[in-house]
């Protein structure tokens, strides 16, 4: 396949197919695509394209986001999420389609002042810590438009707007750097199962510490982030294999909880 149709395949009819199964099509077979990524600028480029597809990041609006990775030393992935399912709890969500979805206790951060490329590019931790005004618990559901899920190729899934599904936000608190992350537990119940639990299980010990590379990814060609905008920081524990009909709480000790109905 020579350059430029490489380019129309990833850059642009890549991002509208996803784009389609996100309405409601079918979804894509991720065997029809390399295994390895073919050029690390057009996946972000059409990564970047399915979300203005989706309506990610309106001029002006606070905008949201997911953040994360699995170590401090490995590469963080970062995608804007579609507005349509980003909601506070309790949320229902029966009116999204998710595949084979899951969902991720997470804590989300809020950004109380408006941040902008020259300004990202120099922060250290605690600055970039000092532009939160608020901390909350939250679940993201994870689904794919690949009919192989998370089984689909890397690269594929960072297109896919890293399989994103959804986002539940609890109540805004006001932010606590100071925690100590290493001891805090949270836990995942379904229906009226015994809740999964688990403490200082964060990949990155501190939801706090991916906020310098997240705005410098959010602001890298020139785009001002505005205040109120949120992120979510990675998962500190996971439940795969939900199913509709399944009501869902994520709580986190002295932190609150989210409420949410498949």
């Amino acid at each position: 396949m020579n350059t430029l149709d490489l380019n129309t395949r990833i850059g642009e009819n890549l991002p509208a197919a996803l784009a389609a199964a996100w309405g409601g099509g079918p979804a894509l077979d991720a065997s029809l695509w390399p295994t390895e990524a073919p050029d690390t600028t057009l996946v972000a480029r059409a990564q970047a394209e399915l979300a203005r597809r989706l309506g990610c990041g309106q001029a002006h609006e606070p905008q949201a986001w997911k953040s994360g990775g699995p170590s401090r030393e490995a590469a963080l992935g970062h995608a804007a999420l579609p507005p349509r399912g980003v909601r506070r709890s309790p949320a229902t969500l029966d009116d999204l389609r998710l595949n084979r979805p899951g969902i991720e206790a997470e804590i989300a951060l809020r950004l109380g002042q408006d941040v902008d490329a020259a300004s990202a590019a120099t922060l250290d931790g605690l600055q970039a810590t000092a532009l939160v005004d608020g901390m909350a618990v939250s679940a993201e559901l994870v689904s794919s438009r690949w009919l192989q899920a998370q089984a689909a190729p890397a690269w594929l899934r960072q297109v896919d707007a890293l399989s994103h599904g959804a986002l539940v936000l609890g109540d805004w608190l006001p932010p606590q750097t100071g925690r100590d992350w290493a001891q805090q537990t949270c836990e995942i119940q379904r229906n009226d199962e015994a809740p999964q639990r688990a403490r200082g299980s964060h990949s990155l010990g501190d939801p706090f510490w991916l906020l310098p590379q997240w705005l410098r990814h959010a602001t890298r060609e020139g785009q001002v982030l505005p205040a109120g905008s949120v992120v979510t920081t990675g998962a500190w524990l996971v439940m795969p294999d939900l199913a509709a009909g399944d009501r869902l709480w994520v709580r986190f000790e002295g932190l609150g909880e989210v409420q949410v109905q498949l």
